[in-house]
């Protein structure tokens, strides 16, 4: 994360409808859905309540009434990596999926509809790391930001930015504006002369078990405390806080290993 994340919401700032291209919703698929629940709750004060059953079972996250993410169970079955999935906003998801194939991506999962909420596919880049694809419908996204328990901010760690960036670029139409740096491949993505997301090349330090991924970061008005209360729910501190640009940032996992990254944001 660099200086260059104006964005990712104005404090209690509220979302009607999302420009297409734009990050919309966040979403996590685990195994052990009611640990994971309780895991978030506490951490974020989240809520739940049911939501579309399509992959099974299924929920949304509510922080004060709107919703912030969502949360679905895997199939005993399936031993896919989990973590958080940003989804971008589409007029036309099948359109969409047809760009990222024709651009070297792949549609995983979808298009498919979810109940009367929207229509979704699950893509990944050319480089592997997984993201999705949201119509909406009935269910617009995330319904606030700028307030703790809200995603902040979403960041792409991949092998170099440029390349990945063209195809993004091409399939959701961002502007690109790059750090200028010796030290630090990373540029940004904008819509409509705003930045919605990062994309940070760090070449062979990516994880091994985890290739090119995105990075979901949270909102929390007290980064260490955060971290002692998500050491005491039965997570991982990955990276202690530190001192950014933007705010105060540390980097963690869930008891199942989905990454993410706090901020207590300089506002």
């Amino acid at each position: 994360m660099t200086e260059a994340r104006g964005s990712a919401g104005r404090k209690d700032e509220t979302h009607d409808r999302y420009t297409p291209g734009a990050p919309c919703w966040v979403s996590l698929m685990v195994h052990g859905l009611a640990a994971t629940q309780e895991f978030y709750g506490t951490l974020f004060g989240w809520e739940f309540r049911p939501g579309p059953q399509q992959l099974g079972p299924y929920v949304r996250a509510l922080l004060d009434g709107r919703e912030v993410a969502g949360m679905g169970q895997l199939p005993p079955d399936r031993h896919l990596p989990v973590a958080w999935t940003p989804y971008m906003a589409s007029d036309d998801v099948d359109q969409t999926a047809e760009t990222i194939r024709l651009c070297g991506g792949t549609v995983g999962v979808g298009p498919l509809d979810a109940d009367e909420a929207g229509r979704l596919a699950i893509c990944s880049d050319p480089s592997g790391a997984v993201f999705g694809v949201w119509q909406a419908a009935a269910h617009q996204g995330i319904g606030i930001a700028g307030r703790p328990g809200t995603p902040a901010w979403h960041e792409l760690l991949t092998f170099e930015s440029e390349r990945v960036a063209k195809f993004y670029g091409t399939v959701f139409g961002y502007e690109e504006e790059p750090v200028v740096s010796a030290d630090i491949d990373y540029l940004t993505l904008h819509l409509d002369g705003r930045p919605v997301a990062g994309l940070h090349g760090v070449g062979t330090s990516l994880p091994r078990d985890r290739g090119p991924h995105w990075l979901t970061y949270f909102e929390v008005a007290d980064a260490d405390e955060a971290l002692h209360h998500v050491a005491g729910l039965g997570g991982h501190v990955l990276k202690p806080a530190r001192e950014s640009a933007d705010g105060r940032v540390a980097t963690v996992a869930d008891p199942e290993g989905a990454r993410f990254a706090l901020i207590e944001s300089r506002r």
